[in-house]
């Protein structure tokens, strides 16, 4: 009994009440307690409350003993809200690669972590604070850090929840999180291991500065979204005159920039050497031109015709041309000298200067600018402090003051416009405002606040990137030795470490591990004493980082120093400091080893928690804390676009475990490319669940068919028939992926592949093939017996394969043959035996398969004509070419093809040779056989496997069976019921 080629898994419809009454128990139905739907939502959380019961984490944990060591070091999520799908991509590949280890024979001790200190703490606090109506400073400090703790403890633990309902394993009693007492003292030591060792200094440099959130900000918090700038050229007249001709006198230098309010801050002006500049004479402008015929400028050669048309000058020449050394020297005023701004404003060179856009010459302002401030320093220019931390001038600043930075644009343009009337008035070299425009592009924003940024200069924390220590240089030697997983990513963070700035590692807020360092009033030394560290680092650990804050600083400085003479830092540590700390207090546990065998995070982890680890690690071990970093891309929605409240088209993982079930979730995470980009929405999610569908199926179907099924029952390897020993070929292959990929950790395409193998090679041929078999045949039949001792292996190789990712699925699986004492998640992989590998059997079979579709082809479009109803009412004759009968003539054709009878004819001659070697064609051979002929089957159906055959009717006994069927029922002992 069986059904056609591309039957699912389950029985045909409708196949009980097509057996005679009198011969349905006789028939090897599938009997299983694995439900054909598996109601996730209602059954994932019972299984996880049977696995609290089994202690199956402690088993685990118990069987890991001598093992070899897997360690998979948690990047922290920040304990600030619900988790989110990116969370959910995250761990669950994580969880698929600790599994997949521990079954690939590894003890693993998977530690979750989270991040707990920071900023986007502090301001859920604070709003708390204000619908209160309470004033955030008026709260004593530890008050306040109180509070922010036990914000992050409560969602610490609704996190620890979502992640266990996402199947996710781990060691979750021994979880880490950056504010335990005893990670905050590791971290007050990882900060005191760079003060000992001189690479951590205080400094004054710009910094990227949220003025929204009075902090400043790491790379990794920084966020890029248009943002409409004005723009403005301006004219700095010279007052030092460098060039034998006097080229210069009377002229001024313009520059153009995108920040006018840069322009209080300006120090210098940037020339590159190797342009070529010119002095041009303003000869006609439009009526409302800034610039007054006459003006000479000087610019770029090749902008002059840009600048010109954007500042309104209608005719002009160009009076002199000069290499950009002939700038050496120079000198400009400040355009706003006569207001309050009197000083040299030098001309400098610098290399980052191009002739691209702009005019060829860079207004430098030190305070506000990484290259700036480069320029600034290499020359000796000030590096003034004009804007507060709220992002406003300093009331001190001449003309500006109180005005904030990105309100500056009006008053600053009006004071220059100002002082270009007064210079044309006078009669001088123009001063102030040559034109104003605006300009969409680009700008840095803070992740959190979502409000734009500035660069200040500020005196901050760093640790040095190329002193002694020589950090960079040891951090690139050391990627030398990761693998990067994709490996295209290792460009991403190489060139990150190369070109990164000193690390800034102070932030202004309260709630995080204080740099807790001491720095002498008097010389502005910072204190570097070993034993005054390890005191703070020791009550650290027995009373938190608050000790910090409640302790009279003589009990840290002890009897040695006066602590009168020391101030005492209060800025807290960056949280990418303390996440890339993580390493040295998590990693150091027994169970565990350092460095770390893998790091894997999302692909914006080169610049944050990577990167970090990375640095913090070199700079006090002098190694990586990770031999290989994996990265995984972001979700999307289904159109590709960023995931938004706004949009509506968020898919929250708690809905998706609400409504479908988190397998079907992690089954999306391993059918998905990780390393790039992925979507999902409600039809990818749809899809998902087809899939799911098919596997459940597959699995159901072999419990089925395996009901009753003894080890004693079992067939030698060496008496398998060729098309069982076929299957286990195909299991080998899959063995090999699977344990390719827990070494490589690339595990796409592997579950796509075994969902492939399961609906083509197996539900939609395999099975369809042995049903009848199964089926049918008797007890002590060599093929059902072979066939069933298959069907176990298959079972056992494919529950333990999808244990990884469908880990409720496959234990349901599993539990359902072998007993709810037991658990898949407990199982090892299966070694599988090396004869099984049989790439040769495998040729053949995949000729043999493109000749069942041709007899398939024919087959089915007889039926569409009605000359047949189904398969089984089909005979083939199957023409062979002369020299390819030996590869099908010892092959049962009519139980391949499922039909009732299958004879070969020979065609004389050989079979035409192709091209190369394709699907269905070994060795350069075309298919074997030509195009089969299909007739109508003589003989009676069988109303027991429904074969129709000629033998039916010749048992008196069994009138209305086949020889096969009547054996097998004598040997029950079942006669026909009377109808």
């Amino acid at each position: 009994m069986t059904g056609t080629e591309n039957s699912k898994t389950s029985a045909p419809a409708g196949q009980e009440s097509a057996v005679a009454d009198g011969y349905r128990d006789t028939v090897f139905l599938p009997r299983t307690s694995f439900p054909m739907r598996g109601n996730l939502p209602k059954r994932e959380p019972e299984l996880l409350a049977r696995w609290a019961a089994l202690d199956a984490d402690g088993k685990m944990k118990d069987a890991a003993e001598g093992r070899p060591l897997f360690v998979l070091h948690d990047g922290p999520p920040y304990a600030n809200g619900h988790l989110h799908i990116g969370h959910a991509l995250n761990k669950i590949l994580k969880d698929v690669i600790n599994r997949s280890h521990r079954m690939a024979g590894y003890a693993v001790h998977y530690v979750p972590g989270w991040d707990c200190h920071g900023l986007p703490i502090e301001w859920k606090v604070e709003e708390e604070f204000r619908k209160a109506k309470r004033d955030k400073d008026s709260i004593p400090v530890l008050q306040f850090r109180g509070e922010c703790r036990a914000w992050a403890a409560r969602w610490l633990d609704v996190q620890m929840g979502e992640f266990q309902r996402l199947g996710v394993q781990g060691e979750w009693s021994q979880r880490y999180s950056t504010m335990d007492y005893s990670s905050e003292a590791a971290i007050a030591e990882e900060i005191g291991r760079f003060l000992l060792n001189g690479s951590l200094y205080r400094g004054l440099r710009p910094v990227m500065w949220s003025p929204v959130e009075k902090t400043a900000l790491a790379e990794a918090e920084i966020e890029y979204h248009d943002h409409t700038s004005t723009t403005i050229y301006v004219a700095f007249p010279f007052i030092e005159d460098p060039t034998p001709a006097g080229a210069l006198d009377g002229v001024s230098a313009v520059i153009w920039t995108t920040t006018p309010w840069t322009i209080p801050a300006n120090r210098a002006i940037a020339f590159n050497p190797e342009i070529t500049y010119c002095v041009v004479r303003v000869d006609e402008t439009s009526p409302e031109a800034l610039l007054a015929p006459g003006a000479k400028i000087l610019l770029a050669e090749s902008l002059t015709e840009k600048v010109c048309a954007d500042a309104g000058v209608l005719a002009h020449h160009v009076l002199y041309t000069m290499p950009g050394s002939a700038l050496e020297g120079a000198v400009a005023a400040h355009p706003l000298r006569r207001q309050g701004f009197d000083f040299d404003v030098p001309l400098l060179p610098a290399e980052f200067v191009t002739a691209d856009a702009g005019t060829g010459l860079v207004h430098i302002a030190p305070s506000h600018g990484e290259d700036d401030f480069a320029v600034g320093r290499a020359n000796g220019i000030e590096v003034p402090e004009l804007v507060a931390d709220d992002g406003k001038y300093f009331d001190r600043v001449p003309l500006f003051g109180g005005t904030h930075v990105f309100k500056a644009a009006d008053p600053v343009c009006e004071a220059l416009a100002a002082a270009m009337e007064r210079s044309i008035a006078d009669d001088e070299a123009p001063a102030g405002l040559v034109s104003r425009g605006s300009l969409v592009h680009s700008y840095p924003h803070s992740w959190r606040s979502r409000k734009p940024v500035i660069y200040r200069a500020t005196p901050q924390w760093f640790i040095a990137m190329d002193d002694g220590n020589a950090i960079r240089d040891k951090a690139l030697t050391a990627l030398d030795d990761v693998t990067f997983v994709p490996e295209q990513s290792r460009n991403r963070l190489t060139s990150m470490v190369e070109g990164r700035p000193d690390w800034c590692i102070s932030r202004q807020r309260a709630w995080g591990v204080p740099i807790a360092v001491f720095v002498h009033k008097e010389t502005g030394e910072v204190l570097r004493d070993p034993e005054v560290m390890k005191r703070i680092v020791d009550a650290f650990r027995e009373e938190s980082s608050d000790a910090w804050y409640d302790s009279d600083p003589a009990r840290f400085l002890g009897n040695q120093y006066d602590a009168a003479d020391y101030e005492q830092v209060f800025d807290v540590v960056d949280v990418w400091f303390e996440s890339g700390s993580t390493h040295a207090f998590v990693l150091n546990r027994p169970e565990l080893r350092f460095p770390a065998d893998l790091y894997l995070e999302g692909s914006d982890q080169h610049r944050g928690w990577f990167q970090a680890s990375l640095l913090e690690s070199v700079g006090t071990r002098g190694v990586a804390p990770f031999r290989t970093l994996v990265t995984n891309g972001f979700v999307l929605d289904e159109a590709g676009r960023k995931m938004s409240k706004s949009l509506g088209n968020v898919i929250a993982p708690q809905d998706v475990n609400d409504t479908l079930g988190a397998d079907i979730l992690r089954l999306w995470v391993m059918n998905s490319d990780t390393s790039e980009d992925l979507r999902i929405g409600k039809e990818i999610l749809k899809q998902q669940g087809e899939l799911y569908r098919r596997l459940r199926n597959t699995l159901r179907w072999l419990l089925g068919a395996l009901d009753g099924f003894t080890a004693e029952e079992a067939v030698p390897y060496a008496e398998l028939p060729e098309l069982e020993k076929w299957v286990l070929h195909r299991l080998t292959e899959f063995g090999r992926l699977i344990s390719d990929a827990v070494e490589t950790h690339e595990w796409v395409g592997v579950y796509p592949a075994l969902h492939g193998f399961c609906t083509t090679d197996l539900s939609a041929f395999y099975f369809d093939v042995r049903k009848d078999a199964i089926y049918c045949d008797g007890k002590d039949s060599l093929k059902r017996r072979s066939a069933r001792t298959v069907l176990d292996i298959l079972h056992r190789c494919l529950t333990t394969w999808l244990a990884p990712v469908l880990v409720f699925t496959a234990d349901d699986a599993w539990t359902a043959r072998f007993g709810e004492g037991t658990s898949v998640h407990l199982e090892a992989f299966p070694v599988l035996p090396e004869e099984w590998h049989d790439p040769e059997l495998a040729d053949r079979w995949v000729t043999l398969r493109a000749v069942r579709r041709i007899i398939t082809t024919e087959i089915e479009a007889a039926r569409r004509s009605g000359q047949v109803g189904s398969s089984l009412q089909a005979a083939i004759e199957l023409p062979v070419f002369e020299d390819q009968t030996a590869l099908v003539a010892d092959v049962d054709w009519a139980e391949l093809a499922i039909v009732s009878h299958a004879e070969l004819s020979v065609i004389p001659a050989e079979a035409p040779k192709v091209e190369g070697t394709e699907a269905g064609a070994p060795g350069g051979v075309a298919l074997p056989c030509g195009v089969p002929v299909v007739t109508v089957a003589e003989g009676g159906k069988c109303e027991r496997c429904w074969r129709v055959l000629p033998e039916v009717g010749a048992n008196a006994a069994y009138p209305t069976l086949c020889g096969r069927c009547a054996g097998v029922v004598a040997a029950l002992s079942c006669e026909p019921a009377s109808e």
